[in-house]
C-alpha cells in the first residue's frame, strides 16, 4: 500500500521510496526514511494534501508524492 492509501488516523512504517535519485533524496530530507513511523492526521477533500506527523512535527505532502511512498500498517 502507498502512502497515499493509508486510512486517517494509522500509524504506517516506511518500507521503501520509489522514483529518481533527485525526487527520492527531496522526500527523504523531509524525514521520511525507510523505517519512520508515520501517522496519517487527516487528509484534504480532494485528498491533496496528507497530513502526517513524522519524527515529532507535521508535514503536508502532495499526493504525486506519497504515491511514491510503499507503506505497511504497524
Amino acid at each position: 500500500m502507498t502512502l497515499g492509501e493509508a486510512q486517517v488516523g494509522s500509524v504506517v512504517r516506511v518500507l521503501s521510496i520509489d522514483g529518481d535519485g533527485a525526487y527520492k533524496r527531496r522526500i527523504m530530507d523531509m524525514g521520511i526514511t525507510r523505517g519512520t513511523e508515520l501517522h496519517i492526521r487527516k487528509v484534504a477533500p480532494l485528498g491533496d494534501p496528507v497530513e502526517i506527523t513524522v519524527r515529532g512535527y507535521e508535514l503536508s505532502v502532495r499526493k504525486g508524492d506519497a504515491a511514491c511512498v510503499e507503506v505497511k500498517e504497524v
